[in-house]
Order: C-alpha cells, then structure tokens, then sequence
C-alpha cells in the first residue's frame, strides 16, 4: 500500500515489460537472431548437401521440417525485433502490440520423435530443438507482457478499504 493513501493498492510490477528492456531480453535477441543466421548458413551449405543423401520418406520430412523451422524462425524473429523498437523509442508498447497481432509464435508443430527423425541429419535436429526452446521462451515473455498488460485493473483488497476507512475515521493511528 502506498503511504499517502490507505486503502490504496499499488500497482503490480508487470516483470514482462521490465524484461523486455533488460540485459536478458537483449541477449534472448541476440540468441534468436544468431541462431536465424546459423540455420541460414546451415540450410544453404551442409543442410543442402546432407538432404541429397537422405532416402525418401526423410527427404520429405527434412523439407517439411526445414519449412517449419525457417517459418518459426521468422516469427520468432519478428517479435524481437518489434520488441526491440519499442525498447529504442522507435514505436510505442501498444503500436507493438498491434503489430505483433500478425506474427504468429503458436501453432507450430514439428516432429521430434519417431524413424524419420533420427534419420534426419543430426545438425538439423539439433536446429530445430534449439527454436523449439526459444519459441517456448518467447511465447512466455509474450504471455507476461502482453496479457498482463491486457489484464483488468485489480480489484480494491476490501481489507485494505477497510483499514483506511478507520484510518480516516479515527486519525493516523500513531500520533
């Protein structure tokens, strides 16, 4: 409660926001934009050259999952960055969050487990797993900013009413 006004409640802390603007976050950005650059650099050099040795039914599957990868990816990647303009001024929290309607972090699904995955090359795996748990990573900082930032206010603590009311009723208490 604040001091100058019992009954009063503070507000909470929306950690999400304060995330976003810390070392942390600009760590999980530099982490999501190197890993965009080293499936780039994968999928254009050795991933290419390993899909062509691959037999048929995990050919399909490396360009099923390849697809999936390189779009979570983008995603993931368009949600760093409109975070990022928004930590350097050059959009507000809420143009953000009007944009970031159109990126899409969920629904991804991607094959982990089974035969035409360990036929898959081990890199490529290793890839995907990687965006996985950044994409998990990222939902959740999502979730914290953007639905507490969309939660209703708080509701009064009656106890806290309470309180002030007698506070008011029979003066500061300790005077």
């Amino acid at each position: 409660m604040t001091d100058d006004s019992p009954g009063q409640i503070d507000p909470p802390v929306v950690f999400g926001r304060r995330f976003a603007f810390s070392d942390t976050f600009r760590g999980l950005f530099r982490e999501g934009m190197l890993l965009v650059e080293e499936t780039a650099a994968y999928l254009d050099g050795d991933g290419r050259a390993e899909s062509r040795d691959l037999p048929r039914a995990a050919s399909l599957t490396y360009a099923t999952e390849s697809m999936r990868l390189t779009t979570r990816l983008m995603q993931i990647a368009s949600w760093l960055l409109l975070q990022r303009a928004v930590n350097e001024g050059e959009m507000t929290f809420e143009q953000a969050g009007t944009e970031k309607a159109k990126v899409r972090l969920r629904g991804f699904g991607t094959l982990t487990e089974g035969p035409n995955w360990q036929d898959l090359p081990v890199r490529l795996r290793e890839l995907i797993e990687h965006s996985v748990r950044l994409q998990e990573r990222v939902i959740r900082l999502d979730d914290a900013m953007y639905n507490a930032a969309n939660a209703e206010e708080p509701a009064e603590n009656p106890v806290s009413r309470q309180l002030g009311q007698l506070a008011r009723a029979f003066g500061s208490g300790g005077e």
